[in-house]
């Protein structure tokens, strides 16, 4: 029995050393964080793989603004077009690679998540042990270790290992609260690449449409205009023309059905509370207000937002108000004018459906119609750019930015 006491604390001692979790964690991080250079390395190559297509749609972009600038003609519109698709090509080829480094930083933060759990657990597994022969020690009193021993010396020198002992319980409870606490954040910064995956996804998605909806687009132009200098500049003097008397129409008919309203009622239209929504589900702005990249700015200025919107997307009332207009023009520009209180309307161009009639009340958030633009269908007008919502805002019949409105 005494030899047996003299030797436990000693061979104890070396045991905890052998299975601490700081000399497994040191042979288990070397290899983690070998896996993660590798991964980080592979990121790295993603960026500079993203910078040099960023570099390249820098260049078409400066093109595109160039010809926009040029005097109007076929060939010109022509070679926008073929920018611009090589463009949408560029953006899908960055969507895809962003996607592929943001793969790699998800599997760089699970590796880094795995390496910490095995830790935990192994962590815990020496503490196991620990407490559990701690409590086998315990089970000889004092004055059987002092009976036992030789000397006074060896008896405290078995204090002195036990005080050894009870430090580095402590060390290694800090050690695994500091790798349950890197878990935790590690686990959240991989929550947050999950969404950032999820709206790369629905961006690449986007982005395709728009490609699509390029391609589309150049060859309803190369079909309208069977290549014909003469024929374009006919369809650009009918989109112009379009666009004046939709602009007057809209002008004229802000005072008419204001001033019906107030014979009416008697009083002026309400604006509800809680301002404007978005028309159709918040997705990419593919031309601002007054966008001095729009397409046809030399034939007029963009009075409103366009909105990517899949082709028949419903739309929505943007606020509660009366239908001043509800024009269809069949493949011409189609086209829903909400009038609301506060002196502010709202226009829905290039409407594939309308669902509404002019004099009707209709509330904020109620379907008014589908969405359009797709060269040659129902609503979308001549030299149309594709699948949107053209969404204007006015304020006393004057065009406004709508992102001033919109939440």
């Amino acid at each position: 029995m005494k030899k047996v006491i003299k030797l436990f604390i000693p061979i104890f001692v070396l045991g905890i050393f052998l299975n601490s979790p700081v000399f497994v964690y040191g042979q288990n991080e070397e290899e983690v964080n070998a896996e993660v250079k590798e991964i980080n390395s592979q990121i790295q190559a993603k960026k500079k793989a993203l910078e040099d297509i960023q570099a390249q749609q820098e260049k078409y972009s400066q093109t595109i603004k160039q010809k926009q600038k040029e005097q109007a003609s076929l060939s010109n519109q022509l070679s926008i077009l073929d920018n611009r698709l090589a463009k949408a090509e560029l953006d899908i080829t960055a969507a895809e690679t962003e996607i592929d480094r943001t793969n790699l930083e998800i599997e760089k933060v699970n590796r880094e998540i795995a390496g910490k759990e095995e830790e935990i657990n192994k962590q815990r597994d020496n503490l196991g042990n620990v407490l559990n022969l701690i409590y086998r020690r315990d089970q000889v009193t004092t004055l059987e270790v002092v009976l036992l021993n030789d000397s006074l010396t060896d008896f405290i020198s078995q204090l002195k290992y036990l005080e050894d002992i009870n430090k580095g319980i402590g060390e290694s409870l800090d050690t695994l609260k500091r790798y349950k606490s890197d878990l935790e954040k590690s686990k959240v910064v991989l929550g947050d690449k999950n969404k950032e995956m999820e709206n790369l996804k629905k961006d690449l998605a986007g982005k395709k449409d728009s490609l699509e909806g390029e391609k589309g687009n150049k060859a309803f132009i190369l079909t309208q205009t069977k290549n014909s200098e003469k024929e374009y500049k006919r369809l650009l003097a009918q989109a112009k023309q379009e666009q004046e008397q939709a602009a007057a129409d809209i002008a004229s008919l802000e005072k008419t059905v204001r001033a019906k309203i107030a014979q009416m009622s008697g009083q002026e239209l309400q604006f509800n509370d809680n301002g404007l929504i978005w028309p159709v589900p918040q997705n990419t702005i593919t031309s601002y207000f007054h966008d001095p990249d729009y397409p046809f700015r030399y034939i007029f200025e963009h009075p409103a937002v366009d909105i990517r919107a899949g082709q028949g997307t419903t739309i929505k009332a943007a606020a509660s108000g009366y239908v001043a207009r509800a024009k269809d023009a069949g493949k011409g520009y189609s086209y829903i004018m909400l009038i609301h209180g506060d002196g502010l309307s709202t226009v829905y161009g290039h409407v594939s459906a309308i669902y509404v009639a002019e004099d009707e009340y209709v509330v904020q958030g109620q379907a008014i119609g589908r969405s359009g633009g797709m060269p040659g269908t129902p609503g979308a007008g001549p030299l149309t750019t594709g699948p949107h919502l053209h969404f204007e805002v006015r304020l006393n019949g004057i065009p406004v930015n709508p992102l001033e409105y919109l939440p």
